[in-house]
């Protein structure tokens, strides 16, 4: 069950990288985060309530820890990915997401004393050229005239904060129940986003609330957010935190098949060759020994 919780998770979260790159010009980045998780926290709350209620002894002896989980899982990775989308291209995007897997594979072997072996390292080389493969399409003459821009520190730094996040995650006390940590993570990561985004007002060109913005806003402040959420948390606590950010790698696949069916992009020999090495390479990272 935490395999397919992952790998629901993820192909989830590719939508959100299709909208953060689509709507990149029609509304401030911040504002994307802050809608996004208003309307998470807003749908989420009435059915978190009675447990964070519940909890509340826990969640409070544990305030620190949440507040963390919340900055980085909440009010800041999403942000940094949606800032990112303005100023790198996809490519460099996928080239610095990549390295989220290897944070959380080297943090939980800190943390939470988990095992690296060589078949792991070796799976993740094998993911990484997969992924490279799909977001380069295939030509070795774009992965050697790669520019690096401001953009690519920012989607690095948004890539380490999700690592920590997904190792709290895995530290949970079990006296928190799942929907009174995630409700609590989503409103104290909410909070410093309204601010942000009011501010940010003051200095983004004017933008306008079409039906689509509201579809997207819907899309990852309901599926993005609270389900993917929810999904990604079981999968860490089932398979744990390494094992679950492997399949991270799968999210330019799916990406990759959205783009075809939404867009019209076509799929190539490329990104089958890519998903054959990002499965193979994710099946002996994830295999026990």
């Amino acid at each position: 069950m935490g395999f397919l919780f992952a790998l629901l998770a993820v192909t989830i979260w590719s939508g959100n990288f299709l909208i953060a790159s689509g709507f990149v010009d029609d509304i401030p980045p911040v504002t994307l985060a802050a809608l996004r998780w208003l309307t998470a926290t807003a749908v989420f709350l009435p059915f978190a309530k009675r447990d964070m209620r519940r909890d509340m002894r826990a969640l409070l002896d544990n305030r620190l820890e949440l507040a963390v989980a919340a900055i980085t899982g909440v009010t800041l990775f999403n942000t940094l990915v949606y800032v990112s989308a303005r100023t790198t291209d996809t490519v460099n995007m996928a080239l610095f997401a990549s390295t989220t897997p290897v944070f959380v594979v080297i943090l939980a072997r800190i943390f939470l004393k988990e095992r690296i072996s060589l078949l792991r390292w070796t799976g993740l080389a094998v993911a990484i050229a997969g992924m490279l493969a799909i977001a380069t399409r295939g030509s070795l003459d774009v992965l050697v005239h790669l520019t690096f821009r401001a953009g690519d520190i920012v989607m690095l730094t948004a890539g380490f904060l999700w690592a920590v996040y997904t190792i709290l995650v895995k530290c949970k006390p079990p006296t928190i129940s799942q929907n009174a940590y995630l409700g609590a993570t989503f409103l104290l990561g909410t909070v410093p986003l309204v601010p942000a985004a009011l501010i940010e007002q003051w200095f983004a060109p004017a933008w306008t609330f079409t039906p689509a913005v509201l579809g997207a806003v819907l899309y990852i402040g309901v599926l993005a957010s609270l389900v993917a959420f929810f999904l990604w948390n079981s999968a860490i606590m089932h398979i744990g935190p390494g094992n679950t950010a492997l399949f991270q790698y799968f999210m330019p696949v799916f990406s990759g098949l959205g783009a075809w069916l939404m867009l019209g992009q076509p799929v190539t020999v490329v990104h089958g060759v890519g998903f054959v090495l990002i499965f193979s390479g994710v099946v002996m990272a994830t295999r026990p020994r």
